[in-house]
């Protein structure tokens, strides 16, 4: 009887465990699922990054930019007046100025000059000409013309994202190790330019049985969580080369959850207009992440 008894409350104690990773799964799978719709709404939104159609770099002093092709920024769309007007760079500050009938706005209205706000601030002024969108980016001190198009066949012809199957298990606790005081790490972005970022610490986290460590930075000075670039073992197969991205909460008494059914791509596996950062050499996983976001369908 006793024996009996003995197998009964371990069954029970086994059904309980099953019964609380269920739970944990499902709690997990919500949560992703959650977030997947998010992602996609913002990729698939009006600044998303299936939008982008142009990237054109600014040098000291006045930047012709139009269809035609004797401007010094040429961007062959239809909707772009022949000449559209020129970008005045004069040290950090842009200046543009429209030329007459070439129907470019802000906010609406017709333009003649506007001073351009940059995307280091937190919102760029915008300026738009049809379906098109244009503002300042700054990426390592170099300021450039960003363009977007609301009506791009990148994004109505979207071709959905792809996923390894939610698992709970892919949602390891991590370890916040404080770096101080902070460190910069120096950070190559696709173009092969160089910025350095504020790294607040590192995450250590344990996957079967192997000690992994990942350099978290800060996206921004006013940045609410931690931003991990990282590349694994997985990259350039099931998932796009340049790596993946995962923002992760900070952390509470030294803990965190480092979810890797939320890696996501950079922009750059949609479009050949972004200026991804890349992984640096110590965030390069000598292990397979099989979770979170695969290569696009759509990629070159």
């Amino acid at each position: 009887m006793r024996a009996i008894l003995k197998s009964l409350a371990l069954l029970s104690a086994m059904a309980l465990v099953a019964a609380a990773n269920a739970i944990d799964l499902q709690t997990e799978r919500t949560s992703v699922e959650h977030w997947r719709t998010e992602r996609v709404a913002e990729l698939t939104g009006d600044t998303g990054f299936l939008t982008l159609t142009g990237l054109f770099w600014l040098q000291p002093g006045e930047n012709t930019f139009g269809r035609a092709a004797s401007n010094a920024l040429v961007l062959d769309h239809p909707s772009l007046a022949p000449t559209a007007g020129s970008f005045l760079v004069t040290g950090t500050q842009v200046r543009f100025t429209a030329s007459p009938g070439s129907g470019i706005t802000h906010a609406g209205r017709p333009l003649t000059t506007i001073d351009l706000v940059s995307d280091a601030k937190e919102s760029p002024t915008v300026v738009s000409s049809g379906p098109l969108r244009f503002f300042i980016i700054e990426r390592a001190g170099q300021l450039g013309v960003r363009v977007r198009d609301v009506q791009s066949p990148r994004r109505k012809d979207f071709l959905g994202l792809q996923y390894y199957p939610i698992a709970s298990e892919w949602a390891v606790e991590a370890r916040f190790e404080p770096y101080e005081p902070r460190r910069h790490i120096r950070i190559v972005n696709i173009l092969g330019l160089e910025e350095d970022m504020d790294s607040p610490g590192a995450l250590i986290f344990t996957k079967a049985g192997q000690e992994y460590r990942l350099d978290a930075v800060l996206d921004g000075p006013d940045a609410n969580d931690l931003f991990i670039l990282f590349a694994d073992g997985t990259s350039g197969h099931d998932t796009y080369g340049g790596g993946r991205f995962i923002h992760v909460p900070f952390a509470t008494n030294g803990r965190t959850v480092l979810d890797f059914n939320k890696a996501y791509n950079p922009p750059c596996a949609f479009n050949d207009f972004a200026t991804c950062p890349l992984p640096p050499y110590q965030n390069r996983l000598k292990l397979q992440v099989t979770a979170g976001e695969k290569k696009y369908a759509g990629s070159h």
